[in-house]
């Protein structure tokens, strides 16, 4: 079993493409029992992006000002799944869950490294239906090599496994939906990223 991080602790959160830090960033540890792993990513938080050449091109948020600039999200991951569910807010009014599928987490003596796989889906917190996002962009990335045929399949596995759960409604997240940041919490001062480890 992993050694937990104690809640309140500041981690780094690590996209690795090419070997190399694609993007970085601190986050918060709301809770983590060894298995999942909820962490929180506060609004105006310092983005670190990787330099020289990747094989996707630089990160898309880099176009952008180096700061988490949407409301405060919760990040709720577990070993070995494809992705993660991130709560989201508006203001202090929760407004749903968004899927981000991923490379399952692997746990640093830092925080966590994982790789975003472009596919996506929103989960609207009044119950109306989910709805799939930048399914192109990852059609594409297949398309274009992106991604092996290994890889692809392991992101539809995981979407679809995801959607049966929302079917079913048996999504392991909902126990997360009252949950709020420390008022503490905002705004956090960057944390310099480390050589990936196993934790």
């Amino acid at each position: 079993m992993n050694t937990p991080f104690p809640v309140g602790e500041m981690i780094v959160r690590r996209e690795i493409l090419d070997g190399r830090e694609w993007v970085s960033y601190p986050v918060q540890v709301a809770a983590d029992d060894g298995h999942t792993l909820a962490v929180y990513l506060a609004k105006n938080t310092p983005l670190t992006f990787g330099t020289g050449d990747f094989r996707w091109g630089p990160h898309p948020w880099s176009a952008f000002e180096h700061v988490w600039q949407s409301d405060g999200v919760l990040q709720l991951q577990r070993p070995g799944d494809g992705y993660a569910v991130w709560a989201r807010w508006d203001g202090p009014r929760f407004e749903g869950w968004y899927v981000n599928f991923q490379e399952p987490m692997r746990r640093t003596p830092s925080g966590f490294d994982t790789l975003d796989h472009e596919l996506d889906m929103w989960i609207p917190g009044d119950g109306s239906p989910y709805r799939w996002k930048d399914v192109d962009d990852f059609e594409e990335r297949v398309r274009s090599g992106g991604f092996t045929a290994e890889e692809a399949a392991s992101v539809r596995a995981a979407a679809a496994e995801v959607a049966d759960l929302v079917d079913r409604g048996a999504g392991w997240w909902e126990q997360w939906r009252e949950w709020r940041a420390p008022v503490a919490w905002e705004s956090p001062s960057p944390v310099a990223p480390t050589p990936s480890q196993p934790h």
